[in-house]
Order: structure tokens, then sequence, then C-alpha cells
């Protein structure tokens, strides 16, 4: 167990420990709903192979993770790494042959005219070019910008389609972009860092898992762990995946440990991809969720009242 708990975080660096910590919440959940004596789940008992099975479960969640190509496992911006070095240097090009051709337009102007009436020419001239830089370092910033994994507004959205389009004229006579077609769909992309393709091989892992753990031949105690661990991103509304399961077909253990993967990703400082938010925010997207009805509401109570990210011996 220790062992493939390691293969899968050495796999994905940027969430150590992150297994762990899933593990120990949902066992201190499970407790609790285990000690209830009232309400929803006072039928509902644990015994000490069904926490074990709990736990490991939990601590398998994300093994298929292993199955998924590493730069879009640990992708932390939209492009892909050196893409956004390409976009600068290609603005580079853009601006040297903007002021060539600034200097050709002048060049040419001497040669027919001489130099009598050049000055207030040229200073429009330099105006104009001075107008499309500034332009030109706008929509570099507006890149750089782009490329952060924010939920991005529509209006900002389009502007960066319209990029791919937007051409300069050099003073060849060729006409340039600064972005291509597909770096404006990857940059456009409304939340993340993820192309939806991505986003789909990053939802496969809970089958990988699946897959994964009904090799392994498990005792008969701990025979459900492969059925709690695949359906950690199912809703209890329908819009989970991989099978958009709803709330009779989640078990009360994979309930828990949704609510734990949430919490632990939502307040998690080793991601590159996001940054961590409070504790009681996360609480409120919880909160967000469960008013969805995507999760267990009773659950969830018991969860916030137990505060199993402050047990003393998590110190």
């Amino acid at each position: 167990m220790q062992a493939s708990v390691t293969a899968i975080e050495s796999r994905d660096p940027t969430t150590s420990g992150h297994s762990f910590r899933v593990a120990e919440f949902t066992v201190a959940l499970a407790v609790a709903v285990d000690r209830a004596d009232h309400g929803t789940f006072r039928e509902i008992h644990f015994s000490p192979d069904e926490m074990r099975e709990i736990r490991y479960a939990s601590l398998l969640h994300d093994f298929g993770k292993v199955g998924v190509r590493e730069e879009v496992l640990v992708k932390a911006k939209k492009l892909p790494p050196g893409q956004l070095d390409l976009i600068r240097q290609r603005g580079e090009i853009i601006r040297r042959g903007l002021e060539l051709r600034h200097a050709r337009r002048k060049t040419d102007w001497l040669l027919q005219h001489g130099r009598e009436g050049s000055a207030d020419r040229f200073a429009q001239w330099d105006a104009e070019l001075a107008a499309v830089l500034a332009d030109l370092d706008q929509h570099l910033k507006a890149v750089a910008g782009a490329n952060e994994p924010t939920v991005m507004p529509g209006d900002i959205s389009a502007s960066i389609r319209h990029l791919a389009s937007h051409q300069y004229v050099d003073h060849l006579g060729d006409s340039l972009t600064l972005i291509t077609p597909e770096e404006a769909r990857i940059l456009a992309i409304p939340r993340g860092s993820l192309t939806p393709q991505e986003y789909e091989q990053i939802q496969s892992h809970v089958v990988h898992t699946y897959q994964f753990l009904k090799q392994i031949p498990w005792t008969k105690e701990l025979s459900r762990v492969p059925e709690i661990a695949r359906s950690h991103h199912e809703k209890l509304n329908g819009r989970g995946y991989p099978d958009g399961w709803r709330a009779p077909d989640i078990p009360v253990q994979t309930r828990m440990m949704t609510i734990s993967d949430i919490f632990d990703a939502l307040t998690s400082r080793d991601r590159p991809y996001k940054p961590a938010v409070p504790v009681e925010r996360a609480l409120d997207i919880l909160g967000h969720e469960r008013r969805t009805g995507a999760l267990d509401g009773d659950l969830l109570q018991i969860f916030i009242a137990v505060r199993p990210w402050e047990r003393p011996d998590r110190a």
C-alpha cells in the first residue's frame, strides 16, 4: 500500500501528501458517522475491516493518474512549456519588421522628395509606429495574462481569439500574426489550464484506478476497495464522472471520500496551477456543492463539526 501511494505521488510531486490527507480526513469522518446516535446515519456502523477498507480506498483513489500523460497531469499554465517564450520571440520579430518598414518608408520619401517638408510627415509616422508598437506590447501582456489558469471573462476570451486574425505587415510585405488560431483556442480556455481534450484525460484517471484495483486479489474483507475508490468524482445529482451516477449508486464511503478529496484539493498549498484557498472559503465552496445537490449535506455537516484538518495528532 505504501509503495503504491509513493508511486502515485512521485508521478505528480505537486500533490505530495494528498492521498494520505484524504485517507486521514475520510477515516476521521467515518469514525464520526459510526458513532452517530441520531439522525441519518444512526444505523450505519463500520467494522474494523470496513474502516481499513475505507482507508485503503482513500489512499489509492488517485492511483489511475499513473496512466495520465505527465505534461497534462502537472500542467500549470495553459500553453505548453516554452510556448509563451516562442510567442514573445514572434512579437520581437514583428517589432523589428515594423521598425524596418517604418525606416524604409522614410528612406523612400527622402529619395523621392528630399528633406523639404519631411519633419512634420516623419513626426506623424513616428507617432503611428509608436501607437502600433504600444498596441503590440499590450497584446503581449494580454497573452501572458491569458496563459494563467484563472477564470476568464467572456470579453477577454473573445479578444484573445481575435488576436489570431490581427495582422502586422512587415518590411517585406508579409503579414504576421502574434498567435496562431490553435494558440488562441488554448489561451481562451475559460477556466483552469486544461483544454477539453486534456480534461478528459485527467478524468480518465478514475477508470484507470478502478482497472488497476480490480487486478489486486483483495481479501473478502477488503473486496469493495475498487468500488469505493472508482466513484469519488461522481455527484449525487448525476453530474459527475465517469459514469454520471446518482445518489443511490454511490456508496456512503465514497461520499465521505469525495468531501475529503475536494476539501484537500482546495486548501492544498502545493499546486502550481492554483493558489490555496482559506479553510472557510473551502467550506463555502463545499456548501455550494451541497446546495446544488452534488454532495451529501448530512455528511458535510458532520465533516465541518469534526474538523479533521485540526486534529491534534496532525500537528
